[in-house]
Parts: C-alpha cells; sequence; structure tokens
C-alpha cells in the first residue's frame, strides 16, 4: 500500500471509457504522481476523480416529481447543505476574559432560538454553526470558512459577555477548526439511485447489497445560521436499517470507477442519511472489498454485478470480514465452524453459545437473539467448538463485538 500524503488528483486520461491513468500533485514536495490501475474508487467526497474522467454527476436537491419522494422539494436546485465549523474549550478555573475580533458577528439571543447553548459546558462547538448551503462549497470554500470563523467567534463572544452564562466566565477556547467540514457537494451517477423509498423500504430488496446505513433523514435548511428563525434540522427517523447497493457505488458510465462515501450515488433526500461518517465507512469497506475482487477476476464493476457467483462471493467476503447487511447471512461453504457442535463456559440472559455459527453478523433489534455474551469467571470465558470427526483447518478467524 503506497500512501501519498498531501496529494491531490488534477487530471485523468480516459480512454474507451475506462480510466488509464490519473495525475495527482503534492505541493509541499512538490512531486508529480502518474498513477495507472485497473480499478479506481473515488473517495474525495466532492467527486474530484469522477469530473475529470467525465463521469455524470449530480448537485443540490431533486424536485420531488423526478424521483417521486415526498420529501423532496417542489422545485429542484442547487442548494445544498452548509458547512460546519467545530471548536473546543475548558474550564481553566480562573477568570478568561474573551475580545471578539472586529469582524466577528453579533450574535444574539434571537439568533439562538432554535439553537441551544448550554449553561454548563461547552467542550466541543456546535454543528449547527453551519452556512454555505446557498453558494458553491466547492468554489467559494474561503468565503465560507470566513463566515464560519465569524459565527464561532460571534457565538462564543455571546456566551462569553451576553451576562447570560455566567458560569463560562473561566471557560475559554482553546482550538478553532480552520478546515470547514462540508457536509455536501457533488454526487455520482450509478446504476442504481438511491431514494427516499429505498431507505424506507418500500422498494424491492436488492440483490447487491453491500452496506448498510441507518442515519435519520437529516435535512438542514441551506441558510443555515442565516435562518435563526427555523429550525436548524428536519430530522425524521426510518423504520429500520436499509441496504446501500454495489450498484450506487460505481460510476454508470465510467466503467472501472467506483465511488464511495457522500459522493456516492443517491438524491438528495437519501443523501441526508447517507452522508454520515461510519455509514460513509461501510461503504469504503465494501467498494475497497469489490475492487479487490475485480482485480482478482478481471472484471469490472457492472460486470461484478452482473455474475451473480462473484456477487455473492462478494457479500460472503465482506460478512466475513464483520461488514453488516440487512437480511444476509453467512453461508460461506468453506466455513467449518457451520457445521460444528458449540459449548461454552457460560452464557448471560438469553444469549446461547451456539448464536456465535448462526451466521448472523449484527442484533438488529437490539436484542441476545444473535450474540453469545458470557461471565468472566476466575479462568476467563471459553467457547469449544468440536466435529463429530476430524477436521483439518487452514484458517481460524474470530470476530469480537465491539460494544
Amino acid at each position: 500500500c503506497t500512501l501519498l500524503l498531501d496529494t491531490t488528483v488534477y487530471a485523468a486520461d480516459v480512454e474507451d471509457g475506462l480510466v488509464r491513468r490519473i495525475m495527482a500533485r503534492c505541493d509541499k514536495t512538490e512531486h508529480l504522481y502518474r498513477i495507472r490501475a485497473r480499478q479506481f474508487a473515488d473517495c474525495t467526497g466532492d467527486a474530484r476523480l469522477a469530473v475529470e474522467a467525465g463521469a455524470t454527476t449530480r448537485w443540490g436537491r431533486e424536485s420531488r416529481d423526478e424521483l417521486g419522494e415526498p420529501l423532496a422539494a417542489e422545485r429542484a436546485s442547487r442548494t445544498t447543505l452548509g458547512s460546519s465549523i467545530l471548536f473546543t474549550a475548558r474550564d481553566y478555573g480562573k477568570p478568561m476574559p474573551f475580545v471578539p475580533p472586529r469582524w466577528a458577528r453579533r450574535v444574539g439571543k434571537e439568533h439562538l432560538r432554535f439553537r441551544p447553548v448550554s449553561s454548563e459546558a461547552w467542550e466541543y462547538g456546535y454543528w449547527w454553526i453551519e452556512w454555505g448551503g446557498v453558494t458553491d462549497t466547492i468554489r467559494d470554500n474561503e468565503r465560507i470558512r470566513f463566515e464560519l470563523l465569524a459565527i464561532v467567534t460571534g457565538v462564543w463572544d455571546h456566551i462569553k459577555n451576553s451576562g447570560r452564562f455566567p458560569a463560562a466566565r473561566t471557560w475559554a477556547m482553546d482550538w478553532i477548526g480552520m478546515v470547514p467540514g462540508r457536509r455536501e457537494s457533488r454526487r455520482i451517477e450509478g446504476d442504481h439511485i438511491l431514494t427516499q423509498a429505498d431507505l424506507e423500504g418500500r422498494n424491492p430488496p436488492l440483490d447487491d447489497a453491500v452496506s448498510i446505513g441507518g442515519w435519520n433523514l437529516d435535512d438542514h435548511p441551506s441558510g443555515g445560521f442565516d435562518l435563526p428563525h427555523e429550525q436548524p434540522f428536519t430530522s425524521i427517523p426510518l423504520p429500520r436499517v436499509y441496504n446501500i447497493p454495489l450498484r450506487a457505488l460505481y460510476s454508470r458510465d465510467v466503467a472501472n470507477l467506483f465511488m464511495a462515501g457522500r459522493n456516492a450515488s443517491c438524491s438528495h433526500v437519501a443523501f441526508s442519511s447517507t452522508r454520515v461518517m461510519a455509514t460513509c465507512a461501510g461503504m469504503g469497506q465494501a467498494v475497497g472489498t469489490a475492487a479487490a475482487l475485480c482485480a482478482r477476476h478481471g472484471l469490472r464493476p457492472r460486470q461484478l454485478y452482473e455474475d451473480e457467483a462473484r456477487r455473492a462471493e462478494l457479500q460472503q467476503t465482506l460478512l466475513r470480514d464483520d461488514q453488516t447487511i440487512r437480511d444476509a447471512k453467512n453461508e460461506d461453504p468453506a466455513d467449518l465452524a457451520r457445521e460444528a457442535t458449540v459449548a461454552a463456559s457460560g452464557a448471560f440472559e438469553t444469549s446461547r453459545p451456539e448464536n456465535v455459527i448462526d451466521g448472523e453478523v449484527r442484533d438488529m433489534e437490539h436484542g441476545l437473539g444473535h450474540r453469545w455474551v458470557a461471565p468472566m469467571e476466575d479462568d476467563g470465558a471459553w467457547l469449544d467448538l468440536s466435529w463429530k470427526k476430524p477436521q483439518r483447518l487452514g484458517h481460524v478467524q474470530i470476530t469480537f463485538d465491539t460494544g
């Protein structure tokens, strides 16, 4: 694995619908890189490689009628979610005066009507310090950064000097972000565009599911902090965890281009859920595994989807590596554990030792139906797998619940 830090793609050579080579540069070290590969994955967030390769992209909000989404805007627009800058603060135990810079915004309680400021602690800043959704979140990044810094310092001035928060007397900011956290820009079109109906479970099951999401449909007004009389977000819970298909993770018109993260193929409404970090990371694992299988078998992304056996291999490989796919379970014929008898040192509550080989990666409904939980006795906890006749073991893989 060759890691090129502080390096940005700036061009791509495309022949016959395939990316043959990309060019990247690191200005800090004055290096130019020319990178050839059979598969590429655009995980830039802003779909930079897709743009250089001529892939079809989307920007902004679709109309309600285009994809049949009740939560979509009546008319399409190029407005997006804004960007945010966070800060951290701590209690120094002594008076810490704050004089705002002259360019800080003047923030009063009328600006914070729907944006609560804690009266006891201010460790982490506020996600609702959001701005830039009515501009171009890429091209106007520096203007967005300045406006966000002005809002941050204005909010902190209000906390420190309005007289409403006496406990803030001994608090001071010890860090302010200098890179706006960009929520939304371009999205790359795949063979499937995830929509509100997919996330709400109103469409047929996806035969190429490779990852999951579950965050609420969480839309923000594009005006951000400039709209103090509007709620800073609208959050609509989903009925259950939803699957993300492979077809939403490769370009529909650049044949060897995968994508993962907030530039995946989805509508703006669906994006309001898929954009969060853990979901983006799950897409990344799916794409990395899919690219490896394409390289191994000489396939392109669409061919991987169309080959039912290879598609199943992808799903089983992901499950083995602890990826979660809704309604999918371990059916790997090479897994000897599936035929074993399981015994254990003990078990808590309704958990059972044999749950470890039932093929389910997660308990989706917060129970213990697919987990084994045991007390830690003096000699620890143990699990025993046995077979009726000798087995030749070549590899042992153990997956632990991160909780």
